[in-house]
């Protein structure tokens, strides 16, 4: 669809010059308007954080998302970015997407008044009115604001001359979003720099007799523990931001599956792979109690990020089974739950009194997690199939053997020519739809096997290697 390509056409087209915040405004307001929600693929923000998310935007304030690592931040910020109109009109060949209405910048002023209503326009799409910079120590005025440009002044300039100033990361995203991840992290000095953006709404660079007048939403994040730990932000800065926002962590078991199975990387193509839920249910109960142990650092927090690389880290270790042994189908077990441990342990951090306690801290979590899971699932359900079941093992001297590489169709023959109750545990477990699967079944009855030995009902030896037998 053609759009208008000069002043004159963009007044006749009865286009109305916004700021980027009645912009946003407005945007939200017809999203809710029409019952839609005011962003998607966030889980578990709908009742606590984009409620006082909306309610900032329809106040045009200027915000600042506080939560520990691992909640969503960024990718809350991002988002704002589909508030914005598809495409917006500039000044052609302007460094700062001045409007066509109202040229800012000296260029665009020296051309509007040599062109008149025939001055160029050109459309930019949304993603180019959105900026985003992680603070860091080495981070410069000049990249936020603007410096002088040396090559500018060698061409003949003066130094006084507007022309001369090369504009930092602000400045470029004039009517757009500029977001600074981990604010605290930004040297003191330069956080000063911004003061004139939020509150006077204007830039200055080098001491220049000019008042560029800014329109933009300033969006920051930080961590709590960055306020005293690795830095802070200014007192007068902290005061120029309109509202806060705190983010947390998924408060619900089943929020933080979906977040999983949202973000969690894909397996291999050429391998089939159905991972249980139970499985799932188990890696979230021990995050949820990890952030509840008085051993681990509840300052750091410990992220979805957590959760997801156990889950991939998981559907690895049933995949490399699958190749080994020539399984149709990868599925995890409680067996391959012994990798996930040392492969997550790195991003936790502990408060221990003792040093190499941090395997037996997690090691008991993930115990905890898995019976609180079976519990929820068969506890009281299944009455003589585990009578049955534990006979075998006291009277009958059945063992079961299992391991990384065992396939599940070994794992089911230690018990003979059936499995009692082996049917109704995969109907509670809701892997109805897969029953005939001897993977999904083995994953089952060890699920079941461990169930009874966190119990206290069945023993359980660690073998060499990743091997594991379970007996009376």
């Amino acid at each position: 669809m053609s759009r208008p390509s000069t002043l004159a056409e963009l007044r006749a087209d009865g286009y109305r010059d916004r700021t980027v915040k009645e912009e946003l405004r407005d945007n939200l307001v017809a999203r809710l308007r029409a019952g839609e929600p005011m962003t998607t693929g966030i889980v578990g923000y709908d009742d606590t954080v984009l409620p006082e998310l909306e309610r900032a935007l329809l106040a045009g304030q200027d915000l600042i998302l506080l939560g520990e690592r691992g909640q969503a931040k960024t990718r809350l910020v991002r988002r704002l970015v589909d508030l914005l109109d598809e495409y917006a009109p500039v000044v052609a060949g302007c460094e700062i997407n001045c409007s066509p209405y109202h040229p800012t910048c000296s260029h665009c002023r020296i051309l509007a008044a040599e062109t008149g209503d025939d001055l160029p326009v050109v459309w930019i799409d949304r993603n180019r009115r959105f900026a985003e910079k992680l603070a860091t120590p080495d981070t410069a005025v000049a990249d936020l604001i603007g410096d002088v440009d040396p090559i500018k002044v060698a061409e003949g300039r003066t130094l006084g001359d507007e022309d001369t100033i090369h504009w930092g990361l602000v400045p470029r995203h004039h009517r757009g979003i500029v977001a600074i991840n981990e604010l605290p992290d930004l040297p003191e000095r330069i956080q000063v720099a911004l003061l004139n953006v939020l509150e006077e709404r204007d830039v200055q660079v080098r001491g220049y007799s000019i008042r560029l007048p800014l329109d933009v939403l300033l969006v920051a994040t930080a961590n709590p523990d960055d306020y005293t730990n690795r830095g802070r932000i200014i007192s007068p800065l902290k005061d120029r931001f309109g509202a806060q926002v705190r983010t947390h962590y998924p408060r619900t078991i089943d929020d933080e599956v979906a977040i999983v199975l949202a973000e969690a990387a894909p397996p291999p193509t050429d391998v089939a792979v159905h991972v249980p839920r139970f499985l799932d249910e188990v890696l979230a109960e021990l995050v949820a109690g990890l952030r509840d142990s008085p051993e681990v650092n509840q300052r750091s927090g410990v992220s979805v990020r957590f959760t997801v690389g156990a889950h991939e880290t998981l559907v690895s270790s049933a995949v490399r089974r699958a190749a080994r042994t020539g399984a149709a189908v990868a599925v995890p077990r409680v067996v391959d739950l012994r990798a996930v441990i040392p492969a997550a342990l790195g991003r936790i951090e502990f408060d221990l009194l003792e040093e190499g306690r941090e395997l037996e801290v997690v090691e008991i979590a993930l115990g905890r997690a898995l019976l609180r899971v079976w519990r929820r699932h068969l506890a009281g359900e299944l009455g003589a199939s585990i009578d049955e079941l534990l006979r075998r093992f006291d009277e009958d001297g059945l063992t079961v053997l299992t391991g990384d590489l065992t396939p599940g169709a070994d794992v089911l023959a230690s018990f003979g020519e059936r499995v009692d109750g082996l049917a109704r545990w995969i109907e509670h477990l809701g892997e109805d739809d897969r029953a005939e699967d001897p993977e999904v079944a083995a994953s089952v009855v060890e699920f079941v096997l461990e169930g009874l030995h966190l119990g206290r009902r069945l023993n359980r030896d660690d073998l060499q290697g990743a091997s594991v037998r379970y007996g009376a």
